[in-house]
């Protein structure tokens, strides 16, 4: 426990850091504040440092559950099966029983509100309001829809390949143009960040397996059955997942409702956490979350 714990350097918020065995395999999470329990969850090849100024906001109105996926960040790398979107879910809601906590409001990011999502039209959780933060929800359709999937599993083959990612990623400024193609700029401690995680080979490795075995057309089958209300939040300048299709899904969802984030792409989250953190608290009211604790109407 303390060698791992030592593993973290100056890691983010590294104070509200656990080490916990759930599902067969060990799980970095942060958990801080007091409140109703909103679990977040970041995208892929990301880890808990994509919530590093949001989180410790959002801790002031909310008991904040921030795990580093499966795979990614200081969390133990499961089988490859359970590498699939249904897999992760089940991995984050055995995670959540291990912890004794249920979320009565849950943000992702990107393929994180993926995970969200299919928890909750499973019925793996129970909350009273999602929020997809630029969340990477449609199947790719078309020539790419065809070749993504099968040309991820060959990049997951190739063994040399997340060695060749980690080795590439100890040049900031190839991680800096990575970022940028986003549609979002970082400061140079976010950079930093993301160039640490990118230079873990096994965390590479995570990522490539997961997008290998990504599908999201039985989420989006099943997505006209989400019971809670969704809050769709998308960065007009987001390069890595078109706006529009936050209109595309909320069309499908009567309880669904856009919020356009001006001047910010995919990582708006950590371009204005102070802006991100309000749309999540004023979303939090509007479903009765924050009601509890006397917060203003």
């Amino acid at each position: 426990m303390s060698s791992r714990r030592e593993q973290l350097g100056d890691w983010p918020n590294r104070g509200a850091s656990r080490f916990v065995r759930a599902g067969g395999f060990g799980w970095h999470v942060q958990v801080m504040g007091t409140g109703p329990v909103l679990l977040l969850l970041h995208g892929t090849a990301a880890a808990t440092q994509s919530w590093r100024d949001l989180a410790p906001l959002l801790a002031a109105h909310f008991t904040v559950v921030a795990p580093d996926l499966p795979g990614h960040g200081f969390t133990d790398t499961p089988a490859s099966s359970r590498m699939g979107l249904p897999g992760m879910a089940g991995a984050v809601r055995a995670l959540l029983q291990g912890l004794e906590l249920q979320p009565v409001l849950v943000a992702g990011h990107s393929a994180g509100a993926a995970v969200a999502l299919e928890m909750a039209v499973r019925g793996m959780i129970q909350p009273q309001g999602v929020v997809s933060l630029n969340g990477a929800l449609l199947p790719l359709s078309g020539v790419a829809g065809q070749l993504f999937s099968p040309l991820a599993k060959v990049l997951t083959g190739l063994p040399l390949l997340p060695g060749l990612f980690a080795w590439r990623a100890r040049d900031a400024a190839v991680v800096a143009k990575l970022l940028a193609n986003t549609g979002s700029t970082l400061d140079e401690r976010g950079v930093s960040l993301y160039a640490r995680v990118m230079r873990d080979r096994r965390h590479t490795a995570a990522a490539l397996s997961m997008m290998a075995r990504w599908d999201l057309k039985p989420l989006d089958e099943a997505l006209p059955g989400l019971k809670c209300p969704l809050l769709l939040v998308a960065g007009e300048m987001d390069r890595a997942v078109p706006p529009e299709g936050a209109d595309t899904v909320a069309a499908r969802l009567p309880g669904a409702k856009v919020v356009r984030q001006a001047g910010l792409g995919h990582l708006s989250h950590e371009e204005d956490p102070k802006a991100t953190a309000a749309l999540i608290e004023d979303f939090a009211r509007e479903v009765g979350v924050l009601a509890s604790i006397g917060a203003e109407p």
